[in-house]
């Protein structure tokens, strides 16, 4: 009897902490899914914060880190003291479901799938072993496998976000970072609710904001949103570059100043503002679900959310992605196609 033996795959790891050329090509075995599992040929991989930060993890401080040092602590741990503990990044990916556990009933050979790994990470790989209950789901049937890569991570924390705050038909919201991985679903999660919304980002990508439906976009370089005289119910900061004393006037008397990250300061004013004023600081922690997941997908699916491919990198240049990005050039996501 012949036995088939299954070729090694490609996958993108690095060994050590460091710049963009740490990372580099490697074979491994092909891994083999669990009776409850699917194996995905992976088509490309979305590189988003998360995988830039635990690239070089070894310079994330906590006064560097984006959350409090609660936080840190656990996260060094999990990524690794002097040397990462996960060698291959990548949360998000896209491709096609290639083989499936005995017991596997939701998803057959063939479908085309995108989801999301979170802290666990290892897509940037050819071929990905995920439980069939994971946050993975069909892909939206109008977008590509390159532009559904990209959507689990800003469409999941944004959405967090702006469910928090229960955004209302009609409220005029900003959002600071419109143009990033989460400000962009923001942007358009938020006109889906019916708000007027405002977009803050630098001056390259002030057109794509614009596509993204922002009703006015505000080029920071030109302008300040916290002097300009202009009342929101709310404000969005991704970025975490301004604060709530300098928005406080930007906000109308029962606004909100909403926070993806922040600090053991920001934690402390939500609290005072809770208690003793009517505009309030509100921080939320993102927790995704596969409920979530494919709610995002059934907007994309009613043309409310869309995603754009800024650049698309072959596996070998994985460094170059880096780099791309980290000297502030995206516009839209940047993905590794495998």
């Amino acid at each position: 009897m012949r036995i088939e033996m299954e070729k090694n795959i490609k996958a993108i790891i690095y060994t050590e902490y460091g710049p963009p050329e740490v990372l580099h090509v490697k074979e491994l075995e092909t891994p083999t899914p669990k009776e409850n599992e699917i194996r995905v040929r992976v088509h490309a991989t979305a590189i988003n914060f998360g995988d830039l930060i635990a690239r070089k993890f070894n310079e994330i401080t906590p006064r560097k880190f984006s959350m409090p040092f609660l936080f840190w602590v656990p996260t060094k741990l999990t990524f690794g003291l002097k040397r990462p503990k996960k060698n291959i990044l990548g949360s998000e990916f896209s491709g096609t479901v290639e083989k499936t556990g005995k017991n596997v009933k939701s998803f057959k050979e063939g479908d085309e799938v995108f989801g999301y790994r979170g802290i666990n990470m290892g897509a940037n790989v050819e071929y990905l072993v995920v439980p069939e209950k994971s946050l993975v789901s069909l892909k939206p049937v109008n977008m590509s496998l390159d532009e559904a890569c990209s959507i689990p991570y800003g469409g999941l924390t944004a959405l967090n976000l702006l469910r928090k705050v229960n955004v209302q038909k009609g409220q005029k919201v900003l959002i600071n970072g419109a143009s990033g991985g989460i400000g962009a679903f923001a942007v358009q999660l938020a006109k889906h609710y019916g708000a007027e919304v405002t977009g803050v980002c630098s001056t390259p990508r002030v057109d794509f904001v614009r596509s993204l439906g922002a009703d006015k976009v505000i080029d920071y370089s030109k302008e300040n949103f916290t002097t300009n005289g202009e009342k929101y119910d709310l404000i969005v900061d991704i970025t975490r570059k301004t604060s709530y004393s300098k928005c406080k006037n930007s906000l109308t008397s029962n606004g909100r100043y909403l926070l993806a990250s922040f600090k053991m300061r920001q934690l402390g004013q939500m609290i005072w503002t809770s208690m003793f004023s009517n505009k309030k600081v509100v921080c939320v922690l993102s927790s995704e679900n596969i409920k979530d997941l494919k709610f995002i997908k059934e907007l994309v699916e009613k043309g409310k959310i869309k995603m754009f491919v800024d650049k698309r990198f072959p596996m070998n240049q994985a460094a170059e992605a880096h780099r791309y990005i980290e000297e502030g050039n995206k516009k839209g996501s940047v993905i590794i196609t495998m």
